[in-house]
């Protein structure tokens, strides 16, 4: 099962978050650039003081103890969304003012 996801993730070339049980730490956004029988090769930076490191790991699927993935991100604080003018209506997010005056 997680051979497959690993696999389905790597075809989407998403960023994923790895936690890697035998290190016992979590590689932050990274990208799946190969899978090879149970091996899984991970390419990903890292920021130390004035530089910026990238990373390649080879780690066996078996380490792996969790993976995830961010679905979506949401400013906060009280922004309205952007919605294009070629946007078809069906899909546009209702104004909650022109609701009210529907009543």
């Amino acid at each position: 099962m997680l051979h497959r996801k690993l696999y389905q993730l790597y075809n989407d070339g998403q960023e994923v978050w790895i936690y890697l049980r035998d290190q016992q730490r979590y590689v932050e956004r990274a990208r799946i650039i190969d899978i090879e029988g149970d091996l899984v090769t991970l390419r990903y930076e890292t920021e130390e003081e004035d530089e910026v490191c990238s990373w390649e790991d080879m780690v066996r699927i078996e380490s792996i103890g969790a993976i995830t993935r961010k679905l979506a991100a949401v400013p906060k604080g009280n922004v309205e969304p952007l919605v294009s003018d070629d946007c078809p209506e069906t899909e546009q997010i209702p104004n909650p003012s022109s609701d009210a005056s529907l009543d």
